[in-house]
């Protein structure tokens, strides 16, 4: 549906500007070298950025996930809203189906805006700098590497994105059920963001250490020679030198970055769809029945609601 897409759109930009100092936090932290770190922890890099770069630092390669997240919202939500229609019934097991579908199909977008956004994040200041921008970035990636180079880690963020956006909706479906979302309550906003925060929170914890391997897979070959052939020998050659800490690089910041986030975009998706859904109903209901206007229904809608 429409609304689906529309309220996913109002939820990627209120995520995207919430989250973004975070991840560039996390990435610089996940791809940093561990003969001569720059950063001994996520606190000391974001006071860095800020001194060495001001506060816009942190906010490098914002108009990448901008434009990208802000359309992959709309697509998550509309495609996971369908496919839980489609299958017919709201069960966990859909539930998660649902999201992990979300997830798949908007890797094709999601993986070449965070190709960009890595390598804004990661270049160097001043007139040093390669890229302009996201587009600028993709545009000399295209010439250099082609489509393959665009590409670049789209298995390992298919294999990150498919399962994490299950448990993503999943855990939102099941929180909100069980602390009774309804409209009216006063608790309401307060219990939407606590349930969306803790979704962002359980997706990330599924299936970070592949975020790990992702961004080192694209960030791999900026500064130097390249040193990975793919998935497995990344992880292979990260772990035989860091050990299995290296797979938790950054997880303080994407987890402070995950709940707000993820409270603010799944809030905003919600109250948009609760509105919309309960202006359209009342619309359609003076023109069936001829009657004045009359409340919306009191089940919340929800992004997964049938």
């Amino acid at each position: 549906m429409a609304l689906d897409f529309l309220a996913g759109c109002a939820g990627g930009v209120a995520g995207v500007i919430v989250g973004h100092p975070f991840d560039t936090v996390k990435v610089r932290l996940q791809v940093q070298s561990t003969e001569k770190p720059q950063y001994r922890g996520t606190l000391h890099c974001f006071q860095s950025i800020i001194k060495q770069e001001s506060v816009l630092g942190l906010y490098k390669g914002l108009g990448s996930p901008l434009m990208g997240l802000t359309f992959i919202n709309a697509l998550v939500f509309g495609v996971q809203g369908n496919t839980l229609r489609a299958l017919g019934q709201d069960s966990p097991l859909n539930q998660f189906l649902a999201g992990a579908a979300a997830g798949a199909i908007q890797c094709v977008i999601c993986c070449p805006m965070e190709l960009a956004k890595t390598r804004l994040q990661l270049q160097a200041v001043g007139p040093a700098r390669t890229y302009k921008g996201s587009l600028d970035c993709l545009v000399q990636i295209y010439r250099h590497e082609g489509l393959r180079g665009i590409n670049r880690g789209m298995v390992s963020t298919l294999l990150r994105e498919t399962p994490s956006f299950g448990v993503y909706f999943l855990t939102y479906d099941v929180m909100t059920r069980a602390m009774g979302c309804e409209p009216g309550d006063r608790l309401l906003v307060p219990k939407l963001l606590l349930a969306g925060g803790t979704s962002g929170i359980t997706s990330w914890l599924s299936t970070y250490p592949m975020d790990v391997v992702k961004s080192r897979l694209q960030a791999d070959g900026l500064q130097g020679t390249p040193r990975y052939h793919g998935i497995v020998d990344c992880m292979r050659q990260s772990y035989q030198a860091e050990g299995w800490q290296v797979f938790t690089r950054g997880l303080a910041s994407t987890l402070l970055r995950a709940f707000p986030v993820n409270a603010a975009t799944f809030a905003t998706v919600t109250v948009v769809l609760t509105y919309t859904r309960g202006e359209e109903a009342q619309v359609d209901s003076e023109a069936a029945l001829g009657t004045s206007p009359t409340p919306a229904g009191s089940a919340l809608a929800q992004p997964s609601s049938l």
